[in-house]
């Protein structure tokens, strides 16, 4: 075996012992699943620093490098197809409100001449806002879920909750747009705002979980977090698409892809329970545990474990710094320009109309090339950890090209120096491209700089820095509305 592939068996932490000893009983779990929700931490063990049932420990030290030097297949690619559809249903939720931008701000929010200034000011806004409703409690979450990873193991329970609060909420999005509104559009806007805020506080508890979990495994099982994350929002855009074509309605547009979300959700809570039951998932589990074992037997690992915690921080920040930064960093540009500058280039001589418009050449532009750039990372990784954050800061570069574009025209004062529509066309590809090729590598550098003890830490501390690079974004994005004079 090579070096690499030694290097990549040495990730993520949980208790191995509990684990071996759950087995699946297809007669008690199946018929009842209270029951199987008591033991889901036994199913799934936290990513936490548990040091409860640990017999046999000297063993199963020296079992270590066997264990490096014997990996298990990933069968069929199972583990890494089971990853990739919970990085989908990760990212569904923020997708889908984004992608019913038209029956948000046009049918929901749209009352003609009888509009406000207030409900004029959330539909031109509403992107920022539903940006800001998503991404605050998000990254609230992975703050807090840092801290509560090493309280027990909790892990399995935080998932499935974070899956059936998301799925209940999606149920009232879809009663709310079978729902006349249009005589309450005002407190229709701040309950969606509500519904995103409950929502994406329990993703940013599924998101932390998810990017712990992968830590442990091979560097690619990262990337197909993030490769799952761009397919969502293919997946979403070519049914938005689907859905424009046969069925013109902007409501029954709107509750076909809120349904598509649910079933998404539902798949993905199968899916966790499927993973734990894969042969060469949890080799990985046991492995990051055993390796955990022989780091506490060193005087550092007597120390108390909130001491532990906070040290094994510490030195993820001191490997890691700059790719902290390069993550944020990407997020930021990309969701300064996405979607809120984006869906509002208007075309000028590509005759679409401005739905399909916004849809084929903003959402989906955006979402298949970033998955291009995705994938591209399993084949190349280039440049190294040292020099990605180059490529990275370079991205700033289609911030001027798209705000001087027919970004806003019926709003902006700023004259439109670049009325190419072939201009925006290829810098949004590059711009898509380069957003998925920059994130996934800086998400794959980062476990394999770091001490395999420290893997679990280093997932999670990226995907909060990922998520306040999306939050910081957001915020910025209203700044190119003042940039051209649109306030």
């Amino acid at each position: 075996m090579s070096q690499q592939e030694k290097t990549e068996t040495t990730h993520l932490t949980s208790d191995s012992q509990s684990f071996q000893s759950t087995q699946w009983n297809n007669g008690t779990n199946e018929r009842n699943f209270l029951y199987s929700l008591s033991e889901l931490d036994h199913i799934w063990p936290s990513t936490g620093n548990s040091t409860s049932n640990k017999p046999n420990v000297t063993t199963n030290l020296r079992n270590v490098e066997e264990m490096i030097n014997n990996p298990p297949k990933d069968r069929h690619n199972l583990v890494y197809i089971l990853m990739m559809i919970h990085g989908i249903a990760v990212l569904i939720p923020w997708n889908m409100f984004i992608n019913a931008k038209d029956y948000f701000e046009n049918y929901k929010l749209d009352n003609g001449n009888r509009s406000s200034t207030t409900l004029l000011d959330y539909k031109t806004n509403f992107m920022s806002y539903i940006g800001m409703a998503s991404q605050y409690p998000c990254f609230i979450m992975n703050f807090i879920n840092l801290f509560i990873q090493c309280k027990g193991n909790t892990v399995g329970l935080r998932i499935l909750a974070s899956i059936i609060v998301t799925v209940i909420m999606f149920v009232v999005t879809v009663i709310l747009a079978v729902t006349d509104t249009s005589s309450w559009s005002e407190e229709f806007f701040w309950i969606t705002i509500i519904s995103a805020v409950v929502i994406n506080a329990a993703v940013g508890l599924y998101q932390n979980s998810i990017f712990g979990i992968v830590a442990v495994l091979p560097m690619k099982y990262t990337n197909a977090v993030i490769f799952g994350n761009n397919i969502s929002g293919t997946l979403v855009a070519v049914t938005n698409i689907i859905v424009l074509v046969f069925s013109p309605s902007k409501k029954t547009s709107a509750i076909y892809c809120f349904l598509v979300a649910i079933v998404i959700l539902v798949v993905a809570f199968d899916a966790y329970f499927i993973t734990s039951r894969c042969k060469f998932y949890r080799h990985y589990l046991e492995l990051s545990e055993l390796e955990k074992l022989q780091y506490q037997k060193s005087s550092v690992g007597r120390k108390p474990s909130y001491k532990m915690l906070f040290q094994s921080y510490g030195r993820v920040f001191k490997k890691i710094y700059h790719l902290l930064f390069g993550v944020w960093f990407s997020f930021f540009v990309t969701l300064a320009l996405f979607p809120a500058v984006m869906s509002d280039v208007k075309p000028l001589t590509v005759q679409l109309s401005g739905e399909y418009w916004t849809a084929i050449f903003c959402f989906l532009c955006y979402n298949l090339f970033a998955t291009f750039g995705n994938l591209t990372t399993e084949f190349i990784q280039w440049p190294k950890a040292r020099w990605i954050n180059i490529i990275v800061v370079l991205r700033l570069c289609f911030a001027p090209i798209m705000i001087l574009g027919n970004f806003r025209p019926e709003l902006r004062n700023l004259p439109v120096y670049l009325p190419y529509d072939s201009v925006f066309i290829v810098s949004a590809i590059l711009f898509s491209f380069t957003s998925g090729y920059c994130s996934s590598l800086v998400m794959m550098y980062a476990p394999k700089c770091v001490a395999p003890n420290d893997s679990a830490n280093a997932g999670m501390v990226m995907a909060l820095f990922l998520v306040f690079g999306v939050l910081c974004g957001i915020n910025f994005s209203r700044v190119w509305g003042i940039v051209i004079g649109s306030g």
